[in-house]
């Protein structure tokens, strides 16, 4: 990766850390997971972290696209999209970077939870395998909703319209496995291998799982892969 890359992803990491949005969005997440924690030892009363992701699934899906959703579109709002655009920075460089901002902040949001099963490690036996996979599971369906975050940040200025955009997208990946359940067969079955929730939810059980891994890294290198045909197209327009 060029020094360009770094440069943006340093950038934007640098404008997380002095958004109050982005400070909202983690409190309210992990004010939400320990909820849940606290609910899942109550409630289950065994030391396993996979009701909780599960439910936390929900909630990624809700506020992630809030911390994506203004990496592009602020900066066509703002005009310095043609600023970054004419400067001899490429148009995938740009993606990466932003991109790397967006999963790396993700990141240091998930790490805040890691209280959580060190927790149960103090007063439980948890399934070690089943607690890395979960969280592998988290990463990579985060890595996939900023891509298609980023993606929807390229095609307006209006980060609220880039937020919808990303969660309808998102939406309909979280409820066309019922589709497939509908429809049967091996159509029914291409169809329920494009939901997210099959996935995610498989690497939760403890067993990380090539086709899992591979849908994820897949869904993330397509919205990279179309945010960067978006920036190109611009720069032509421009």
């Amino acid at each position: 990766m060029t020094r360009a890359v770094f440069a943006i992803a340093r950038r934007e990491l640098a404008s997380y850390f002095s958004s109050p949005l982005a400070y909202v969005v983690t409190a309210l997440f992990l004010v939400l997971a320990g909820l849940f924690f606290s609910l899942t030892v109550i409630n289950v009363r065994q030391a396993t972290l996979r009701p909780v992701l599960q439910n936390l699934y929900t909630i990624m899906l809700l506020l992630t696209p809030a911390l994506t959703m203004r990496l592009l579109s602020e900066e066509q709002r703002t005009g310095t999209m043609e600023l970054l655009l004419t400067a001899p920075i490429r148009e995938l460089d740009i993606v990466i970077g932003k991109f790397l901002a967006g999963i790396g902040f993700f990141a240091v949001m998930i790490s805040l939870t890691l209280i959580h099963p060190l927790f149960l490690a103090i007063y439980g036996s948890p399934d070690q395998g089943s607690v890395l996979s979960g969280y592998v599971g988290v990463i990579l369906f985060g890595a996939a909703i900023v891509a298609i975050g980023l993606f929807t940040s390229s095609l307006t200025p209006n980060p609220m319209i880039a937020y919808i955009s990303a969660f309808v997208i998102l939406l309909v990946l979280w409820v066309i496995d019922n589709v497939g359940s509908l429809v049967g067969g091996d159509l029914g079955a291409a169809i329920t291998y494009t939901a997210l929730f099959p996935h995610f939810n498989d690497l939760t059980r403890g067993l990380i799982d090539t086709k899992d891994v591979v849908y994820f890294v897949s869904l993330a290198a397509a919205a990279l892969f179309l945010t960067w045909r978006s920036l190109e197209a611009r720069r032509w327009r421009a």
